[in-house]
């Protein structure tokens, strides 16, 4: 957790605060020497068992998690998520973890995970990828979007996207951010792109997610896609 000086600097630079959960102390320790040495993030505290990380993020409330996948032998960090997400919807989970195959990747993504992030990941990379994911964005390690992509790929097979009741719902500015954010596009870069305010398209995406009854970018561009 935070000591009073560290706190007093969240509060008066509002900085991105994160909840890191890993079980390996070395790499725990190294994690959060990154966050804290950063000048934009700060790590609120450093879970490294699954009841830690429910007590530091039910409590704290960080905009981020970094979360490992592998914990005890009886949860894991997606099992967190899952569980977790629903209950704090604006708080973005991202993944950081050794594994690379594609069920773990998907369930991650399934359950509500933001992004995904491999441990070999540099510094600079690691601190860029929370800012984005702060942000509204999806950020994923190279080898990890790669595999997404190509599933992606083979699954719609180049079809139109399907066309659900519930996208009937959506006005056209809404589609039209919908399908800014099936490219990856983050909050500010869908801005830029329709003449809005990032405050404006945030206010639409919480509005397209309602009408689909889903809970993050993810669930949101598998259901325009007909997933």
């Amino acid at each position: 957790m935070l000591n009073k000086r560290q706190e007093a600097e969240f509060y008066s630079m509002k900085k991105i605060g994160v909840v890191l959960v890993e079980d390996l102390s070395d790499m725990r320790s190294m994690v959060k020497d990154i966050i804290n040495l950063s000048a934009e993030c700060i790590c609120l505290a450093a879970a490294a068992t699954p009841a830690e990380a429910r007590e530091y993020i039910l409590t704290l409330r960080p905009e981020v998690v970094l979360m490992d996948v592998h914990l005890n032998a009886k949860e894991s960090g997606i099992d967190l998520i899952r569980e977790m997400k629903p209950q704090l919807p604006d708080t973005q989970f991202m993944i950081f973890s050794v594994l690379e195959d594609e069920d773990t990747i998907f369930e991650a993504l399934r359950v509500g995970a933001s992004g995904y992030l491999i441990k070999q990941t540099d510094p600079p990379e690691m601190i860029a990828a929370i800012r984005e994911l702060s942000e509204g964005g999806a950020p994923m390690s190279g080898k990890i979007a790669r595999k997404v992509i190509a599933a992606f790929q083979q699954n719609t097979e180049g079809k139109i996207p399907h066309k659900s009741s519930n996208l009937k719902t959506l006005t056209d500015r809404e589609r039209e951010i919908l399908e800014q954010l099936a490219k990856g596009l983050i909050y500010k870069e869908i801005a830029a792109n329709v003449n809005l305010s990032p405050e404006t398209v945030r206010k639409h995406v919480y509005n397209i997610y309602l009408k689909l009854h889903v809970s993050n970018r993810v669930e949101a561009v598998n259901r325009f896609f007909g997933r």
